[in-house]
């Protein structure tokens, strides 16, 4: 069901709206969540240390593909928002057909590249043959994660936060029976985690399209509809590019942390693997609350509703900040029950590094999340400058502190450290561009 986010009580509009989201990206956590997992348990420590090796590079991938949805979902949040129809389906063919090549392009230059990548990650002799394994099956099933962004992408900007979520509730709980199967019953080691991602993803992205190439068929329109435009293909670059290359430099700036971390040995690297997808369920549900705010903040910008942007960026503040409290609880009262579903008692130099891990970031919780939702509306204000100033000035400072600081301590508590400090001053500048761009628009 299409949602009009310009109307009702802010408060209630925004947090109905950004609640599911907040469930599907848990879910879709899941998907890594799981893999982790079932590597860890039920293959061994050098498996779960494969895993997070390569999800470093996995990151890059979804961060093309996160740039794309943001481009089409903003620009369609305005379209919408402005009543815009005939080129709301213009937008949205366009950013298939876009998505569809950059897709191909990064298929064959990551078949090429992945065992370079790797290696210039100081990747471990041991773990190097199931790191570049799972990759190379995760490269193949790129256009299932481009085009199920896209319909996500196109779902929220139309205000349908349920169906993602209901699609990802779905597809995530049969990931992990998918992955059990694979690996217990048919032993396929870590082959079958990386299959077992590609067929549930395939398959929810697939019911994702129809669903939304139906939902698009029921806004009426009259007169032809070109599939394709340069000027639209220009305006969601202008989104899609900066939030691209954010989200790739963040992941570059991780593997080159992760190079560091491979430093301290495979048990380190173990802990950090898990103890850093507890981490990224929590940032990446911020994240998705951030793009929820960016998709209101479109909607009310196309409406020249602008008092309505304020309300929203307090209400989600409201939101990510009752978020953080069970977090912050369980990590730091519980972070070490947590890590044992990736590993056993006997890993016992991994889970203390998990533990530290959790303890050091999150309290800061509460810093990150604010800077997450006021970035939400700088990208639904196309304020990407400010936007990629903002969040490289956190990548920079987190890379050379993790390097300095490790070497200062001598252990990996001091890359750990560098969290904090990175998040705190980008969080300044973020809110720093928040007031200064809004006033402006206003």
């Amino acid at each position: 069901m299409n949602k009009d986010l310009t109307l009702g009580n802010p408060q209630k509009v925004l947090w109905t709206f950004c609640l599911p989201m907040f469930g599907s990206i848990v879910f879709q956590q899941l998907y890594n969540i799981a893999d982790s997992l079932v590597a860890g348990k039920f293959i061994g420590e050098t498996a779960l240390a494969a895993v997070g090796n390569s999800y470093n590079i996995t990151l890059i991938f979804i961060a093309f593909a996160f740039g794309c949805n943001m481009g089409c979902s903003i620009i369609v949040s305005q379209l919408f928002g402005a009543k815009d129809y005939k080129t709301l389906k213009t937008a949205v063919y366009t950013s298939l057909i876009a998505s569809g090549a950059l897709c191909f392009i990064l298929m064959l230059s990551g078949l090429l590249s992945c065992n370079l990548l790797l290696r210039l990650m100081k990747t471990q002799a041991e773990i190097m043959a199931d790191s570049l394994l799972y990759l190379r099956i995760y490269i193949w099933g790129l256009p299932f994660l481009f085009f199920y962004n896209i319909a996500t992408g196109i779902f929220s900007a139309l205000g349908d936060s349920r169906t993602p979520f209901l699609f990802l509730a779905a597809s995530s709980s049969a990931n992990i029976f998918v992955d059990v199967l694979f690996v217990q019953s048919f032993d396929m080691g870590i082959a079958g985690v990386a299959w077992a991602t590609f067929l549930c993803q395939g398959i929810s992205c697939l019911l994702s399209l129809i669903l939304v190439l139906k939902r698009l068929s029921n806004i009426k329109t009259d007169g032809h509809i070109p599939v394709f435009s340069w000027r639209l293909f220009r305006k969601i670059a202008v989104i899609a590019v900066p939030s691209i290359l954010q989200q790739s430099f963040i992941s570059v700036g991780n593997m080159m942390i992760q190079s560091r971390i491979n430093h301290f040995g495979v048990s380190v690297a173990a802990g950090y693997s898990a103890a850093v997808k507890l981490n990224n369920l929590v940032i990446t549900s911020f994240t998705t609350i951030g793009n929820g705010l960016s998709n209101f903040t479109a909607q009310n910008l196309g409406a020249s509703k602008y008092e309505r942007i304020r309300d929203g960026v307090r209400a989600g503040l409201k939101l990510v900040w009752l978020l953080c409290i069970p977090f912050c609880l369980i990590y730091i009262g519980a972070g070490k029950y947590m890590l044992l579903l990736f590993m056993d008692h006997s890993s016992v130099k991994a889970l203390a590094t998990g533990q530290q891990f959790l303890w050091i970031l999150s309290p800061f919780y509460f810093v990150v999340s604010a800077k997450l939702v006021v970035d939400g509306v700088l990208r639904g204000i196309s304020a990407m400058y400010q936007f990629m100033a903002a969040t490289f000035t956190d990548l920079i400072l987190r890379v050379i502190l993790a390097f300095f600081l490790s070497d200062l301590t001598s252990s990996a508590f001091g890359i750990w450290a560098a969290w904090p400090v990175g998040w705190t001053i980008a969080a300044c500048l973020s809110v720093f561009f928040y007031q200064k761009r809004l006033d402006l628009q206003h």
